[in-house]
């Protein structure tokens, strides 16, 4: 069986990534398609080994490896552009478009879904409010055109496979189209189990404004007697370092051996974002620390509140204070937070993936 992995663009190892490495795992002889690939070599090694890849003609577009996305409009075409044609299955790996590649009859075509678009559909007016014309009339016109193409692709898809019971909702009202969940693998192998914590609380992520780590940074200022460690880097770090006090320890960028050390020796995790998944927690979790983390998003799911962590309701300095509160009045079983944490594992999501897509007859 020839099988064609299409993914939405390479530029760098997170979520979607890991994803793709596990599917590769699967299909050691399987093609893969991305509309670019930026990967520096560090990541390629992890995620793709000595794999090509066979990417769309944006790849060769002036300016494309730091400003690929302003060829948005030229998406569809792009992906459309590739010939799956000799390929029995089509699993695509998409947030944007790559869902809607072309198939041909007698294939299938299975799509794991981290979100519909979301800049086209649920996040369309917070990503065009702040624009000025004539450059938001421009972008609303692209992303109406993206919708429409979105809608259309629909029937290339047989069968989505949404990445927690978040996305597949989304996927419902965005498509009108049922899925099957099946959650991202997490290498918990990697984030072994420890009992002994230590007095400070962590949160690590991309600095972006809607991970919401300046406003954990913000209720942590107001709990002076309580430490926070913060992990990540990205265009908020200067301003969270600015606002820092002389309780929060902002790290930036730290490897990957130096945050599994954190993650194992922090008394709780705290996050604050609205996730599709939200793979960090589970790394947290398999190292046997509890998570703070927002009622709201796949931690919704992931997190259970007083078993495994504590939810907040709303993204609120209050909500994350009072959170903080009442964990600390709480006693966890550390080492059950980590075995329930194996669940996510990467064996895990392999047999179900292979599972599902061995009941299709290709």
């Amino acid at each position: 069986m020839r099988v064609a992995i299409v993914h939405d663009w390479l530029v760098t190892n997170a979520g979607a990534e890991k994803v793709l490495k596990a599917l590769l795992e699967i299909y050691t002889d399987a093609d893969i398609f991305s509309l670019v690939d930026f990967l520096d070599e560090r990541d390629r090694e992890v995620v793709l080994g000595k794999r090509a890849v066979k990417t769309s003609f944006i790849q060769k577009l002036p300016f494309a490896k730091k400003h690929f996305r302003n060829y948005l409009p030229l998406f569809p075409k792009a992906i459309e552009s590739f010939d799956l044609s000799s390929y029995d299955l089509i699993i695509s790996s998409s947030w944007a478009v790559a869902k809607g590649v072309k198939k041909h009859k007698n294939q299938r075509h299975i799509s794991y879904c981290y979100t519909p678009i979301r800049y086209a559909w649920d996040l369309y007016d917070e990503y065009t409010k702040e624009l000025k014309q004539p450059k938001k009339l421009f972008v609303q016109t692209t992303l109406k055109y993206i919708r429409k193409w979105d809608i259309a692709t629909l029937d290339r898809v047989d069968c989505f496979i949404a990445d927690s019971r978040f996305v597949q909702e989304r996927i419902k009202r965005t498509y009108n189209r049922d899925s099957v969940v099946i959650y991202p693998p997490v290498e918990t192998q990697s984030f072994t189990f420890e009992p002994n914590k230590e007095d400070f609380y962590l949160t690590a992520s991309r600095l972006v404004p809607y991970k919401k780590t300046k406003l954990i940074v913000e209720a942590f200022n107001e709990m002076s007697d309580k430490k926070l460690v913060v992990i990540g880097s990205g265009e908020e770090y200067e301003a969270i370092k600015k606002i820092a006090k002389e309780n929060i320890a902002v790290l930036g960028f730290c490897e990957d051996a130096v945050l599994v050390e954190y993650m194992q020796k922090a008394k709780a995790f705290v996050y604050a974002a609205v996730e599709d998944f939200g793979i960090v927690p589970i790394e947290a979790m398999a190292c046997g620390t509890p998570v703070i983390a927002l009622d709201g998003g796949a931690t919704a799911e992931t997190v259970q509140d007083a078993l495994n962590g504590v939810h907040f309701k709303n993204q609120t300095k209050e909500d994350i204070i009072n959170a903080v509160c009442k964990f600390e009045s709480l006693e966890f079983d550390l080492a059950n937070i980590s075995k329930n944490a194996q669940f996510y594992a990467t064996q895990r999501f392999k047999d179900e993936i292979k599972e599902f897509i061995n009941s299709f007859e290709v």
